[in-house]
């Protein structure tokens, strides 16, 4: 909906944000924190991994979700 829109009727939509914070990084438990933040509504903004020196695996992921809420 247009910033326009919103004004007219009324009401305000506010971007709240999640961090999910993954220490065993996977790919099922990367889409198991995926799919449970979706299906609650969030939308997927990306995601950030955290390296280590010794290894090309990554040491933690972090996916940030946003999602609308109105005030």
């Amino acid at each position: 909906m247009p910033k326009n829109a919103t004004a007219f009727f009324g009401f305000i939509q506010m971007l709240t944000y999640k961090v999910v914070e993954i220490n065993t990084v996977t790919d099922e438990e990367l889409e198991s924190a995926i799919n449970k933040f979706i299906k609650e509504g969030w939308v997927l903004d990306g995601i950030h991994f955290a390296m280590r020196e010794a290894s090309k695996r990554p040491a933690m992921a972090f996916i940030l979700f946003t999602r609308e809420d109105a005030m």
